[in-house]
């Protein structure tokens, strides 16, 4: 399996973090939830994420949908810096925007 964050993220989750490949519009039918769209343009998507963890991308990741019931966001650099963007419940970052990190529920 391949990882998607730093290993210290997949500790805090039990050690179980599973991505898998859906089509789109699966991802936007599921209820909550975090898609993303990786190399090759290949869809990914996750059921839940810790609340106000940084997690920085182990590869190339644009396009941010948050369909979560709290916001999210997403950093143009590692380690949740960089430039911010913010998107709140069922939003949808630009396609082509690319991210490095994020972090659920910010404070």
């Amino acid at each position: 399996m391949m990882r998607l964050f730093r290993n210290a993220v997949v500790t805090a989750l039990g050690g179980l973090l599973l991505a898998t490949a859906l089509p789109t519009g699966s991802a936007a039918a599921m209820d909550g939830g975090f898609a993303w769209v990786g190399p090759k343009g290949k869809p990914y998507f996750v059921q839940q994420l810790p609340p106000n963890k940084c997690m920085s991308m182990e590869q190339e990741a644009r396009g941010a949908q948050n369909y979560m019931s709290k916001p999210l966001a997403v950093y143009s650099e590692k380690n949740c810096k960089g430039k911010e963007l913010r998107l709140g419940p069922r939003r949808e970052a630009p396609k082509n925007f690319p991210f490095k990190s994020l972090r659920y529920d910010p404070r």
